[in-house]
């Protein structure tokens, strides 16, 4: 490599780190909560039930719904988990690690989607219950982003990066998946847990530490 391209690639490393370094990203905190298919939704809330919007949420088309649910486990129970909605094709429930202990399960950590093997447990609401095979899991951590963003920060979908946050109890969060898509708003999800260890909140910001 001669000179002049040595200097060239290390200045364009030079301005990516510092560009990654400003740009910072809003957090979005995870707490515990179901994502419902239509059939489940129907043994849960009795045959012609519908999901009611509560409150939009972040990610378009998302919505908080009014309708809440008993997640049962082998050692106890936990009440009042919030339904997401809209509807999927499968049923995914999604809690912190410290919610698994509560209820003597060990979901593993997954992507959204990623059920196969995953833990069981029951679903209790007003009209019936629903004990799953599997669809419990911890979710991975990751940074939802629209096209645009990604070519901001120099990053591409399915990439893993580390993610730095701020303050007297800061982190650097290592595989962080980044999921793009132009269906997506900008924001970094982390379950409760995880927010709670490094002192974050809906609406901190965090930056890319490595892409």
């Amino acid at each position: 490599m001669r000179p002049e391209e040595l200097v060239a690639v290390v200045t364009e490393a030079v301005v990516r780190q510092l560009e990654n370094q400003t740009l910072t990203i809003p957090v979005g905190v995870s707490n515990r909560h179901v994502h419902l298919s239509q059939q489940d939704l129907a043994v849960l809330f009795g045959g012609s039930a519908s999901l009611t919007k509560s409150k939009e949420l972040s990610q378009p088309g998302q919505f908080a719904c009014a309708e809440t649910l008993t997640l049962v486990g082998p050692k106890g129970v936990i009440e009042n988990v919030r339904v997401l909605g809209p509807v999927r094709t499968a049923t995914q429930v999604e809690i912190s690690a410290a919610d698994g202990f509560r209820l003597g399960i060990k979901p593993p950590v997954r992507d959204s989607g990623d059920l196969d093997g995953s833990a069981k447990a029951t679903l209790v609401g007003p009209k019936g219950a629903v004990t799953l095979p599997q669809g419990v899991v911890v979710a991975a951590r990751h940074i939802h982003m629209h096209e645009a963003d990604a070519m901001r920060f120099g990053v591409r979908d399915k990439q893993t990066v580390c993610v730095r946050s701020p303050g007297a109890r800061g982190l650097i969060f290592e595989e962080v998946l980044v999921r793009v898509s132009p269906n997506y708003s900008l924001e970094f999800h982390v379950d409760l847990d995880e927010a709670n260890a490094a002192g974050l909140a809906n609406g901190d910001r965090v930056t890319i530490w490595r892409a």
